[in-house]
């Protein structure tokens, strides 16, 4: 059987990596992983996902910047590509107001390249990251899809412009392309930056936690390997989405940060918790509709938040101790 060739951008990022891992279970499927392993988060954390990858046969890595439209056109030329995943790009809210430019490039030219390097070489099916910060502080929850969009910083514009740009590509050059809005994603080999990663690392480190906005902000935290299995199933159901179509991926159930907390002290310790007033750019809650997701896939089933929290957490124990040695 002739394997197929999956391009997944960001493959040493917390989405990206999660993705190629699953994907590389099946002995019919080549991954290209790109990423520029950039030290936006620990980059010891992203050599530890590439090496896990590299451990596979079917896997090929590229160190490239998306932005760098020369780089990129050799990864896609004659690489007979079936699908491309593109995860990567700049991510953090409160970065972004610091650092507008590299979200420019990566998130917004970045996005380009791969739009028109998928059309120039007949690639017809991409996924896409977006973000539930499209919707901004939403008056009204759950936020659905056909919502207006209010993105209130950086980060959340240059994903409305992906999602933009996604919309003219699939109306002009016959392209299925899927945005994902993805609501504060969690689990194992998850991101150092978000909230629950903070938690944990702060106690391990004996190190103050800053809880913001007094913990009244709410979010809808959903689990990795239920994004992982949405993004598969939306994969082999592909025929029954649109051209250009957009989803929530999130559980839709929200959770407070002081229930975080609460569920910390209870099933690990008491934490050093200091906190603080709102922090500029930050998203008030987020808590979206899966509804048109659960009509196209029938059946979704998503991991309750105490249980995924204690898989991070018992995940988080064993990598730790594998980087202090």
């Amino acid at each position: 059987m002739k394997k197929k060739r999956i391009i997944v951008t960001g493959c040493c990022g917390f989405i990206g990596f999660s993705l190629s891992k699953k994907l590389l279970m099946n002995k019919n499927i080549e991954v290209i992983g790109i990423d520029t392993i950039n030290d936006y988060y620990d980059v010891n954390l992203k050599k530890q996902r590439l090496k896990l990858l590299k451990n596979n046969k079917n896997f090929l890595f590229r160190k490239i910047d998306i932005g760098n439209f020369n780089l990129l056109k050799k990864v896609f030329v004659n690489g007979k590509i079936n699908i491309v995943y593109n995860f990567a790009a700049q991510a953090g809210v409160q970065y972004s107001i610091k650092n507008p430019k590299k979200y420019m490039i990566s998130n917004c030219v970045g996005f380009f390249n791969i739009l028109e390097l998928s059309r120039l070489n007949g690639i017809r099916n991409i996924f896409y990251a977006s973000s539930s910060s499209v919707y901004g502080d939403s008056k009204k929850f759950p936020v659905k899809e056909n919502f207006e969009l209010k993105p209130k910083n950086f980060y959340g514009f240059s994903k409305k412009a992906n999602e933009e740009m996604a919309d003219i590509y699939s109306r002009y050059y016959d392209m299925k392309i899927i945005g994902l809005r993805f609501f504060t994603v969690f689990g194992p080999w998850g991101r150092p930056d978000l909230v629950i990663s903070k938690l944990i690392e702060s106690f391990y480190s004996k190190k103050v936690f800053y809880l913001n906005n007094f913990g009244k902000h709410t979010r809808d935290f959903t689990y990795i390997d239920d994004v992982i299995n949405i993004i598969l199933n939306l994969s082999k159901n592909v025929k029954l989405v649109k051209k250009n179509d957009i989803f929530n991926i999130c559980g839709s159930k929200p959770v407070s940060l002081l229930y975080l907390v609460k569920l910390f002290e209870q099933k690990v310790g008491k934490a050093k918790i200091k906190k603080r007033v709102f922090q500029k750019g930050d998203i008030l809650k987020s808590y979206g509709s899966n509804e048109k997701l659960k009509r196209v896939l029938n059946e979704t089933k998503f991991t309750n938040f105490d249980e995924g929290f204690l898989r991070t957490f018992n995940w988080y124990k064993k990598y730790n101790k594998i980087k202090n040695n």
